[in-house]
């Protein structure tokens, strides 16, 4: 896990944004390790309906994508421009490609919410992709647990092999 990039995040207006910032560099990040070693070890993902779970690759594809989505969304939602997040890549690519991609993904995060007032992270409240309301401070935090809740499904996955 990449640690010390942390001190350089110091110009938000908001403090509590940033938080939430290095959190998601942290957890993502954190998710990446876990699941490069259950690639290592032979994980094999097996009696799951989501086709989020066809494999660890469409896993990581799913973790990433909703990282990418929970800061455009943000952007859409405070009306700024958008944060400029390549798409992830797709199943096939994900692998040889996820250093590269979560750098990317998480230096386009560090950006677009640096100017932004506490006021708007909590002011309205905007129905997600998924149909449920938060205001964005909320959506923020939910965009940490996301990988936090799949990196314990994987430790666990991991944990029921050698047992």
């Amino acid at each position: 896990m990449k640690t010390g990039t942390e001190l350089t995040l110091v110009d938000y207006r908001y403090p509590g944004v940033r938080a939430l910032v290095l959190l998601q560099e942290q957890e993502l990040r954190a998710f990446v390790d876990i699941w490069k070693d259950a690639k290592d070890a032979g994980v094999v993902l097996s009696g799951f309906k989501s086709p989020n779970y066809e494999s660890l690759d469409t896993l990581l594809v799913h973790v990433l994508w909703w990282a990418r989505d929970y800061m455009v969304w943000t952007c859409e939602m405070l009306g700024l421009p958008g944060p400029e997040i390549n798409e992830v890549p797709d199943v096939c690519a994900v692998e040889a490609n996820v250093e590269s991609y979560v750098d990317h993904l998480l230096e386009r995060w560090r950006l677009p919410l640096s100017d932004t007032p506490e006021e708007p992270f909590f002011d309205t409240v905007y129905t997600t992709r998924w149909s449920i309301d938060y205001p964005v401070e909320a959506l923020l935090e939910h965009a940490v647990v996301h990988p936090m809740r799949h990196r314990l499904q994987v430790l666990e996955l991991m944990s029921s092999m050698t047992t």
